[in-house]
Formats: structure tokens, C-alpha cells, sequence
């Protein structure tokens, strides 16, 4: 489960970086692609990001996370690169 929740965390920041291009680049240079890509990136970070939380908090017994990781790995999927930050510091040499 934990390789599960390495792949999650990855597309969830990949997919909320997306979005984030999205809004910002696409959203003034052509609105009507815009709006037509908006809903589909918007369900797919959705679950991902649900996925996300879910997977943590199965997780969290057995990977014996104390309550600062484990905050730390929650707010990390509100943060852009959060995600990979804990993919790389917490998820990187436990998933095999």
C-alpha cells in the first residue's frame, strides 16, 4: 500500500500543478480551452488529493508516524511541491 501512496502523492502534485498551469497561463491566453480542461483536471486532482488523504491516514499506524509527520505529510497536499517533498523526504526508501 505504501508503493500505492508513493504513486498517489506523485500525481496528486503533478495533477495540482496542472491545474495551477491552468489557471494561470491558459485561463488569459485562450479561455475557451480553459473552461473546456477545467473540469476534468479539476475530478482528476479531486480524487487524487481524496486518495491522498485516505492512503495517509491508513498508513499512518504502520508506518509508526508521529503526529508531526503525519501533519506534515497532510498539509503537504495543500502545498504546491508539497507532495513530492514527501515522497522524497518520507516515502523514498520505505517503498520497495
Amino acid at each position: 500500500m505504501l508503493k500505492i501512496f508513493k504513486v498517489t502523492a506523485i500525481l496528486e502534485g503533478i495533477s495540482y500543478l496542472v491545474l495551477f498551469a491552468n489557471m494561470l497561463v491558459i485561463k488569459n491566453n485562450n479561455p475557451e480551452l480553459y473552461h473546456t480542461i477545467l473540469r476534468p483536471l479539476g475530478m482528476t486532482h479531486g480524487v487524487l488529493f481524496i486518495g491522498y488523504i485516505i492512503l495517509a491516514v491508513l498508513l499512518r499506524k504502520s508506518q509508526n508516524w508521529d503526529l508531526k509527520t503525519f501533519g506534515i505529510i497532510l498539509i503537504a497536499s495543500l502545498i504546491p511541491f508539497g507532495t513530492f517533498y514527501v515522497e522524497k523526504k518520507y516515502l523514498e526508501n520505505n517503498a520497495k
